[in-house]
């Protein structure tokens, strides 16, 4: 049962860096940029399946983070001339966050936390059960 502990946690953690991300694509999602400078990009979790091998069928168990990516979408812009943001023709470069797919990823994320969460409560409730199966009366 240890290595369902082992699964979950990872789930979990991946989950917690996604949420994190979003969180942070949201706090900068109107964050106007000098002109001249990199603007905010979107961050983009990656993951794998945890290089940790199960011995009887060889199947990866887990998930692992590679790295964090930054969106490759454009960066918003938007005609403001009178903002000390603006460029020589009047646009103000912003963020690329897309504030709906970050929303869609956030109940995802959470969904998939509470799934995870879930099982752990299973595979605790059959260790206690099991450990209650073996107690002698």
């Amino acid at each position: 049962m240890t290595g369902i502990f082992s699964i979950v946690g990872s789930a979990l953690d991946a989950q917690n860096l996604r949420m994190s991300a979003v969180a942070s694509n949201l706090a900068n999602a109107d964050t106007a940029t000098a002109p001249g400078a990199q603007p905010y990009r979107a961050e983009e979790p990656v993951f794998e399946a945890a290089p940790v091998v199960d011995a009887g069928s060889g199947a990866a168990l887990g998930v692992s983070v590679l790295g964090v990516d930054h969106s490759a979408a454009a960066p918003h812009q938007t005609y403001d001339p009178s903002s000390p943001y603006a460029n020589a023709q009047g646009y103000v470069t912003g963020s690329n966050v897309d504030r709906a797919q970050e929303m869609v990823n956030m109940i995802d994320s959470s969904n998939s936390y509470s799934a995870s969460v879930a099982v752990l409560e299973q595979a605790s409730r059959i260790d206690q059960q099991m450990i209650q199966s073996f107690q002698v009366s």
